[in-house]
Parts: C-alpha cells; sequence; structure tokens
C-alpha cells in the first residue's frame, strides 16, 4: 500500500473512531480521496506534495470530463477535510485547498407530494390491507402501512425508520426515539394515527416466524429488516395503485412531505429541525423555499393581476 493510500485510511479510521461518522459518508471520502490521489499519481505527485496550483488543475480537469458543479464541490469539501486532518496530524505544516474556491452549484429545491397525494397513498396502502387474503399477505401489507404512516408522521430519514428496533415503540409512548447520524439520538413525536398504525401492526408481526427479531419491520434481508431498496420498490408499486404513477415518488420525498407541510400548518422551523435530526438550520430551511415556490407559483396562475391574466371589467366595477 502506497503512502497515500495509507493516509487517505488513517483518515477515514478517524472520522469512524472520532466522529462515528456513517459507513456509506466513509465510504463517500474513499471514493473522492482515491479518485484525487489518482489524478496526482498521473502527474508524478502525491499528497504530501501537492500544491494549491495541483488542486486548481484538478477541479480544471473535473471540468474539462464533464463533471457537475456538485460533485466538484464535494470532492473540494472532501480535499479540505483531509488536509485539515493532515496538518493537524502535522504530517503537512500547510492546507493548499484552503484558497480553492468552491464551485458554485445550484441547490435544486426538494419534489415533494401534496397533502391530497399523501392521502391517496395511504388509502391505497389501507385498500391492500383490507383486501388481504392470507396472513402473509396481511402482514406485508400491513407492514407498509405502518412504514408509511411512521414515516409521514416522523420525517425520519429511510434508512432510519428501517432499521428501527421493535424496542424504539413502547407501548403508550407518544414518541419514537431515533438514533441518527453520528450516533445522535432524539425524539420524535408520533401522531395518533401513526400509534394506531402500529398498534395494528404489532399483533400481526407477532404471528410471523420474525415475532423475536430485534428489528421493528423485519425481513429476511441479509441484515434481518426491510432494507432501503425493497421499500422503495414497495412504494413504486404503491403509488401506481394510487393513480401517482407520473410522479417521483421515493421514501425521501415523504420525509420531504413532512417537513414542508408541517411549515405549511404554521409549525416552527427549529421544532422541525430536531424534529429531522438537522445538524445546521440551514438545510431545514431549503423547506421554506418550496413554501415560497409554491405561493409564487399559486398568484401567477389564480392572481387576477398575474400575467396572461385578464380581468373581467363588469365584475371588477362592482
Amino acid at each position: 500500500m502506497g503512502d497515500d493510500a495509507l493516509l487517505i485510511e488513517s483518515f477515514l479510521e478517524m472520522l469512524m473512531a472520532e466522529r462515528g461518522m456513517a459507513r456509506n459518508s466513509v465510504e463517500a471520502y474513499r471514493r473522492d480521496l482515491a479518485h484525487a490521489a489518482q489524478y496526482l499519481k498521473g502527474r508524478g505527485g502525491n499528497f504530501k506534495s501537492a500544491t494549491d496550483a495541483d488542486w486548481r488543475g484538478y477541479l480544471a480537469a473535473l471540468a474539462e470530463q464533464g463533471f457537475g458543479a456538485a460533485t466538484a464541490a464535494r470532492r473540494t469539501s472532501s480535499l479540505r477535510q483531509f488536509y485539515k486532518f493532515l496538518y493537524g496530524e502535522t504530517i503537512r505544516a500547510d492546507n493548499p485547498t484552503a484558497t480553492l474556491d468552491s464551485p458554485r452549484r445550484g441547490r435544486p429545491l426538494p419534489k415533494i407530494l401534496s397533502e391530497g397525494d399523501v392521502e391517496r397513498l395511504l388509502d391505497a396502502a389501507a385498500a391492500a390491507v383490507a383486501t388481504a387474503e392470507t396472513p402473509a399477505e396481511a402482514f406485508r401489507a400491513e407492514r407498509l402501512l405502518t412504514l408509511l404512516e411512521v414515516l409521514y408522521a416522523t420525517g425520519l430519514r429511510v434508512s432510519e425508520l428501517v432499521s428501527l428496533p421493535v424496542t424504539a415503540v413502547a407501548a403508550g409512548r407518544p414518541f419514537l426515539f431515533v438514533r441518527g447520524k453520528g450516533g445522535k439520538e432524539r425524539g420524535v413525536p408520533l401522531s395518533e394515527r401513526a400509534r394506531d398504525a402500529i398498534a395494528r401492526y404489532l399483533p400481526l408481526r407477532a404471528a410471523t416466524p420474525y415475532k423475536k427479531s430485534p428489528w421493528l419491520f423485519p425481513s429476511r434481508a441479509a441484515a434481518g429488516y426491510l432494507t432501503r431498496q425493497q421499500f422503495a420498490l414497495l412504494l413504486k408499486d404503491l403509488a401506481g395503485s394510487a393513480g401517482l404513477k407520473g410522479k417521483t415518488l421515493s421514501p425521501h420525498t415523504l420525509r420531504h412531505a413532512f417537513a414542508t407541510h408541517l411549515l405549511a400548518h404554521g409549525a416552527d422551523l427549529r421544532a422541525v429541525q430536531k424534529m429531522l435530526g438537522h445538524a445546521d438550520i440551514s438545510t431545514t430551511q431549503i423547506y421554506t423555499h418550496v413554501l415560497a415556490e409554491r405561493m409564487r407559483a399559486l398568484v401567477e396562475s389564480a392572481h387576477p393581476l398575474a400575467k396572461g391574466r385578464k380581468i373581467d371589467k363588469g365584475k371588477a366595477a362592482h
């Protein structure tokens, strides 16, 4: 293993041991740094000798190869964190990425469902429960309905939701305790609908071979619980039954809907931030932009003075 590879491994070990970073995030850093190391190697350089000019050349190469601003910004961020680590460990006496300008990237507004769309989705899931013909079908249908009710009631990340332990939903407790990013635990209130869904689901779960599973939403997957991919596929099929086939729909879409609908009904931004598990409120503020965009569209389509709309002068006179 070369010097650069050893430095990368030391950095990744620090992220896991000291920051408790999730494996997926650690692997993203690994890919970014390995790509940058390959660039330096092709020019006879390495992380210890690289200059700010080398990294400006790297960003230019990314643009020439067709990489978008989002990818370039993420890799710049990875390099900055990496060199902070090297500086802190006295492996480098400086940080050659400190003067780099982060590539500007637009922040797309999250796609959400209307409140009516969510109701149609939940109604379709409830209909599947009502028409189930076998105990196995009833369990799977009730599991999906409960997943959706809990997701829309709490706004959990899909990875947090599918991996909930069964102990997270103690009988009668109005809160769900979740261990999120960095191992931080937070309490999220459960709606009455979500609690009712859990109460209906647990007896069905207890009548399956999964009754001793430690997971709330068990499956035959290697992890022992329903995977994110399995949940996404089930949701896609359900969307078709609900007449939402043409919409971009994923478990994350319901997380967006949770936040946006709460804010639309007057919820406090800080409270929504806490429930979502966002470390920085600026991440949560994206949902206020969604509401502003929807309001603008509403005004443009409905206001009598909006561009392209004509006022009925007869009615206006009254």
